[in-house]
């Protein structure tokens, strides 16, 4: 692979205005393309292999002509000041309100609250139900403006009107902040680190033209495929982030290749055929496990898992073919002060090749070294209590993990200056705090003998059942085989008791179907969350199963080693678990929630789990192959497995470092987002890169190399012939006729330091 990288990287160099034409090209294509293209529709939202999914289903075959998901609005109304909405003059508010609702062009109809009983026990709330003739995606900015004014006349009047429901979720995209910031903390992590502007400039130009393609193709394709607006979130969060990561891989290889001696179009094969190669694996892994998320058979988790696995693809070739091109165009530029100085005098700072090791195995360097080489000496020096305290530490955070309550946040997770978020609190205390989050149980008596009797029988069981505040009257359809209730929780949608009362309810299920031969199920946006996160829970084992083995698969060709793969995937499971309590702890249990913006605790997000498992593999491989690669490299040169260690930290430490901070902002700034879902995934990916780069790899990792020794390189023979050799370290790059700089003047030529 070393080689083909090499020549790829020599090619863009040769070409650069031919290569950097082609992405110039590429991105005006699928730019125009993209914002010429429809709008994003909802997306396949549905959710095969579930209750709530079915109930949905034979809901929308047996009453034709409505939507089991349509678009809805509620308007509540409070009275001031003790007083009752049934007053005279506050019920003519209402009723001239309900009136102006009823209107709307797109509007279905308005239930009245004074005659669909929809007014609280002590009179002071009330609500009016709008129902649309379209979804939610496709009601108009007009309808919205209805409501709100329909509303702002009641409050005119000296009622409190708040709205919520479906209909009034505005889709927005994200505010631009969260990229502001990442960007903004990369450059300047990008500029202490390089110690140059382009050196720091570059990485983000390319990174930004990768997201650039990505989001265009995103927006082209996101009709034909049905794709949701949200899916382009993840794949900008995670190409912007690897993006640059890749990129600063390539640029800081680069940089070393010149010090070395050799001319730019070398320097940059060799850094494309080296950094390049684990660049490939990494990212391979990124695609992998991102892609993987389609065996989970969500489908809306399958299109955001394959966009950000296509964004992390195009950041894969743009670290291969674009940066290269660049590197061609500024071959000085990006190099530091004092090596374009040495350059300029005919010095350079190392040999043009490896120094070979003495017979002990230990380098021959002297000083301090940098704070890499110093921080793996401390580590070596102390193995067993870092290794101790590292994985005593993540273990500790690991622990509310196993307090994970999966759920979907709704309006009582949104912020408290939000309508939305007002209007669940006023139906909450003057409905009870189950009512909003109804059950829906749609009955099946096709088979009975008697359809009518046997709703009212299964009506009346559910409305006994404990934890059942209500049920509503069953609404049948025209061929009266069918009916629709709904079954009133006395806890909130989110609370532990609700699902409990869920699973009592279906347990009721068989001796019912005896009893009157019809059968029902169980939906509702409630039931809905419950069964998706109980979906979600079951597959969680079998992918971190899947994802675990391909890591340890992986590694086992890339390093040729049996420790090593194992040692990563523990670490990869401690930074996970550890990231999992973090998120548990502020967003369920809600420590230090104000402080990230987050308005009210509750269960995680279903797919939170699933999600940080697929990125959080990717991300750790990632520091796993741009770390040990280099120690594989000292160690296969000859040196000893100790030094290896220390040597791998003197190369890369340093630009690890760099990719850690710049993806630890980029995800932080997505939890400046008003939406719940991107807030908690930003918190939970850059906890999950906080804790696997500097807990994991920069202590763990050492830590375990250190006191296996040359162990830590151990394969069995015959597994070594059965694996393909694949050339990371870019060993074939050692006999590759190479093209050198001009001579040096040795007259001024200073003396190599080591080190340097």
């Amino acid at each position: 692979m070393a080689a083909f990288l090499y020549r790829l990287g020599h090619w863009a160099a040769r070409r650069r205005g031919l290569v950097v034409l082609l992405w110039v090209a590429v991105l005006a294509a699928v730019g125009v393309g993209g914002l010429t293209a429809p709008g994003a529709s909802k997306g396949d939202s549905s959710m095969p292999g579930i209750e709530s999914q079915q109930a949905y289903d034979l809901m929308q075959e047996r009453f034709p002509g409505t939507s089991a998901d349509g678009a809805g609005a509620t308007v509540v109304f409070v009275a001031p000041n003790g007083q009752k909405v049934t007053a005279t003059d506050n019920r003519a508010a209402v009723e001239e309100a309900v009136k102006s609702l009823s209107t709307g062009a797109q509007v279905a109809s308005v239930a009245d609250p004074f005659e669909s009983d929809a007014v609280s026990k002590d009179g002071s709330t009330a609500y009016a139900t709008v129902t649309y003739t379209v979804s939610s995606d496709d009601v108009t900015d007009a309808s919205r403006t209805a409501v709100n004014q329909a509303a702002g006349q009641a409050r005119a009047a000296g009622l409190t009107v708040e709205t919520g429901g479906s209909a009034m979720e505005a889709h927005e995209g994200l505010s631009g902040v969260a990229e502001i910031i990442g960007i903004s903390v990369a450059a300047v992590v990008l500029l202490i680190t390089f110690g140059s502007l382009a050196a720091a400039g570059l990485p983000l130009l390319t990174a930004i033209v990768g997201v650039a393609v990505s989001l265009f193709a995103i927006m082209l394709l996101a009709n034909p495929l049905g794709l949701s607006s949200d899916t382009s979130t993840l794949g900008m969060m995670l190409g912007l982030a690897v993006g640059i990561d890749y990129a600063l891989f390539v640029v800081s290889r680069y940089r070393e290749e010149r010090t070395r001696g050799r001319s730019p179009k070398e320097s940059t094969g060799r850094a494309v055929g080296t950094a390049g190669s684990s660049v490939v694996f990494a990212g391979l892994t990124v695609v992998i496990a991102l892609a993987g998320l389609s065996v989970v058979g969500i489908p809306m988790l399958t299109q955001m898992g394959l966009a950000a696995a296509g964004a992390v693809a195009i950041a894969v070739l743009a670290a291969l073919t674009l940066v290269p091109a660049c590197l061609a165009f500024w071959p000085d530029a990006v190099l530091s002060r004092s090596a374009r100085k040495a350059l300029k005098h005919g010095r350079h700072t190392q040999a043009a090749t490896i120094p070979t090791v003495p017979a002990d195995g230990e380098a021959p360097e002297a000083g301090r070294g940098n704070l890499g080489t110093r921080w793996a000496r401390f580590v070596l020096r102390r193995p067993l209590p870092v290794l101790i305290l590292g994985v005593l530490g993540l273990g500790a955070l690991a622990v509310p993990a196993a307090s994970l309550q999966l759920g979907m946040p709704g309006d009582e997770a949104k912020s408290t200056s939000t309508t939305q978020r007002r209007a669940y609190d006023a139906l909450a205390e003057g409905f009870g705090p189950g009512f909003n989050g109804p059950l829906t149980v749609v009955v099946d008596a096709k088979g009975a003998p008697d359809p009518e009797a046997a709703v009212n029988a299964i009506s009346e069981k559910i409305a006994h059942t404990p934890g059942v505040v209500s049920v509503s009257p069953a609404n049948l359809n025209q061929a009266g085989d069918t009916a629709v209730f709904r079954a009133t929780p006395t806890t909130s949608p989110t609370d532990a008791k609700t699902k409990t009362l869920v699973t009592s309810i279906r347990a009721e299920r068989p001796a019912l179907e005896t009893d009157t031969s019809a059968t029902f199920e169980v939906t509702g946006t409630t039931a809905l969350n419950i069964d998706v996160a109980a979906k979600v829970q079951s597959a969680l084992v079998p992918y971190l199963i899947v994802v675990v083995g391909l890591a340890i698969v992986l590694l086992l060709v890339v390093f040729r080693s049996v420790a090593v793969p194992l040692k990563a995937a523990l670490g990869f499971l401690l930074s996970v678990l550890a990231a999992l309590g973090t998120v548990v702890l502020v967003f369920q249990q809600g420590h230090l929630a104000s402080l990230f913006g987050v308005q009210q605790t509750g269960p995680i997000m279903s797919l939170m789990p699933i999600f940080l498992v697929g990125i959080v593999f990717g991300l750790a491989m990632d520091y796993e192959v741009f770390l040990v690669s280099r120690m594989r490299e000292a160690y296969t040169r000859g040196e000893s497995a100790r030094q290896a260690v220390v040597s791998g930290f003197r190369h890369s430490a340093r630009v690890v470092v760099a990719a850690a901070l710049i993806m630890i902002a980029v995800f932080s700034g997505f939890v400046t987002e008003n939406g719940s879902m991107v807030k908690m995934i930003g918190f939970g990916l850059a906890t999950a890169v906080l804790l696997d780069a500097f807990v994991v790899r920069m202590t763990i990792v050492p830590a375990v190399l250190a006191l296996l020794g040359d162990k830590a390189w151990w394969l069995p023979k015959w597994l070594d012939r059965l694996l393909p050799r694949v050339d990371v370290e870019g060993e074939a790059l050692d006999h590759h006729p190479e093209e050198q700089a001009p001579a040096p003047d040795h007259s001024e030529r200073e003396p190599a330091q080591a080190g340097r």
